[in-house]
């Protein structure tokens, strides 16, 4: 390791570690990334979170972080200089409550249609019920200037704007025909944003030994 910092074992496409380096890109903290294959994940992983989910965060004095949203509450405990954590915590609260729970049980269900082969909730009803709260996220969008509960981003933003990415994604020309104007230009615009770029940037996967590159900090 080439400067003291936190350690962050990830998976760049999992929406949950999306979300997790977010946070810490956000409150500029030193963080080292070590990138996970999840079918071989390393030992040092699981004896830090046996559970082995991604993002797991080890800081420098060696408390364990392995929830996404914990890992976003503590580095933005560190350094909030956008106020992602003021914005109404109540609201935020319930729409990550919502996403997390009713929004990605849809998702998993659209996305991936034959791991749930033997449930009632056909690809198409679960596509719907997705669809019932993108609707309403679109309402809050168009109240509140572009972001979900204030003009600017927040941590409701930036927790949730990864699934609906994974959502959209999933079935892209079928998204882009809904009739939901501002999610649209939300996505697109959180898509395009310098902070969710530099936070995708992609590594090799992490070995003991090997290098682990600094996450870049929110510019």
């Amino acid at each position: 390791m080439s400067a003291p910092g936190h350690i962050l074992y990830t998976f760049r496409r999992c929406p949950y570690a999306m979300r997790g380096r977010m946070g810490l890109s956000m409150a500029g903290l030193p963080v080292h990334v070590r990138e996970v294959v999840l079918r071989d994940k390393p030992a040092d992983m699981l004896a830090a979170s046996p559970k082995g989910t991604v993002p797991v965060l080890v800081t420098t004095s060696g408390e364990v972080v392995d929830e996404s949203l914990d890992v976003m509450r503590w580095a933005l405990a560190q350094n909030d200089p956008e106020g992602w954590l003021a914005a109404d915590p109540e609201t935020t609260d319930m729409l990550i409550s919502r996403n997390d729970g009713v929004f990605k049980h849809a998702l998993d269900r659209y996305k991936y249609p034959n791991r749930y082969s033997d449930e009632d909730l056909v690809p198409g009803a679960a596509r719907e019920a997705g669809l019932d709260i993108l609707r309403d996220l679109n309402s809050r969008l168009e109240a509140h200037g572009g972001q979900l509960v204030r003009p600017t981003r927040s941590l409701a933003d930036m927790a949730i704007f990864p699934f609906v990415r994974q959502y959209a994604h999933t079935g892209m020309d079928w998204f882009r025909a809904q009739d939901l104007p501002a999610l649209q230009v939300w996505l697109d615009g959180h898509k395009q944003s310098a902070l969710f770029k530099s936070v995708m940037a992609k590594y090799a996967q992490w070995e003991p030994g090997s290098d682990e590159p600094l996450l870049p900090a929110a510019a």
